[in-house]
């Protein structure tokens, strides 16, 4: 594939490592983020400078975004000094988590001014990021899409989900919402074991074989529980910013979530308990402290 004029909105933890990735496949890359050590470290390795996502959106032909939340997307794509007035490029690239009413809204902006947008969240957090092992969703004209796809192919594994705007949000907070839940009931249930005497390495060991396995058994508990690092690398505030996305866009559309607004208070618990930035696998040390025991090896 031909090295081609990118830029890249939004370069924290998650953006900073999909930059690295498109720089080491030979790509032009302009950065812009609030952060300046963010933007140094990456012009460090060969990226350029960008003022503003106007400024980066006038000197590139794609952008790409991975931003916090809603509202920062829509002002980076829509604002008097975002994407939309940059220019030249004509393909913008949403990676972040904002839900489908936002997506389309932003879409529907962007196509004023002849730009395509691409509704491609990605899940797999730090790990799939910095190893190329993303699961890349992405909604947009099938056109654009086969345009875009070498490039996100350097992320991870692609799907296709539709050409309807915010398709790709749909299905990447109904995938938060179940992790989050079985991070949820997991810690409950893992705690009650612990505290009735049993080892956590053999209640895993069987319930990873068993018909209660699920991703934070057999991935975040081992990982990131029994060593009580917590660092699993998937912060508690976007967890329940995803999840207070999902159960908003459902009530929405009408439909009653029962299950996922008592994962939303586990999380707005843990949120306050140990803040915003600490990793979401905390939901466990919530349910540790009013059982007064500790889940470790």
């Amino acid at each position: 594939m031909a090295a081609q004029e990118l830029g890249f909105v939004g370069v924290g933890r998650m953006g900073s490592l999909m930059t690295e990735r498109l720089l080491a496949a030979g790509h032009r890359v302009m950065v812009s983020d609030p952060s300046e050590a963010a933007v140094e470290a990456l012009v460090a390795q060969g990226a350029k400078r960008g003022k503003s996502p106007a400024d980066v959106a006038a000197n590139t032909d794609i952008v790409f975004a991975s931003l916090p939340n809603p509202p920062v997307v829509e002002a980076v794509a829509l604002g008097s000094d975002g994407v939309a007035n940059g220019g030249r490029a004509r393909i913008f690239i949403d990676l972040s988590t904002t839900g489908p009413r936002v997506a389309a809204r932003v879409a529907t902006g962007l196509a004023e001014h002849g730009i395509t947008a691409v509704d491609s969240p990605v899940s797999g957090g730090l790990k799939g990021a910095r190893e190329g092992t993303l699961a890349v969703m992405a909604s947009c004209p099938k056109e654009t899409y086969e345009a875009v796809q070498p490039l996100l192919a350097i992320f991870g594994k692609l799907f296709y989900i539709g050409d309807k705007p915010g398709s790709a949000q749909t299905l990447k907070l109904v995938n938060n919402l179940l992790a989050a839940s079985a991070m949820a009931i997991s810690a409950e249930g893992m705690v009650m074991g612990m505290k009735a005497g049993l080892d956590p390495r053999v209640m895993i060991d069987v319930i990873n074989v068993s018909s209660g396995r699920n991703s934070a058994i057999q991935d975040k508990f081992p990982k990131s529980v029994l060593p009580g690092t917590f660092d699993f690398g998937f912060m508690t505030g976007l967890s329940y910013k995803d999840v207070r996305l999902c159960l908003d866009e459902a009530e929405a559309m009408g439909i009653p979530m029962v299950v996922g607004s008592a994962v939303r208070q586990m999380l707005a618990v843990t949120n306050a308990l140990y803040g915003p930035e600490s990793d979401f696998t905390s939901m466990v040390r919530s349910v540790e402290s009013w059982a007064g025991v500790e889940v470790r090896a």
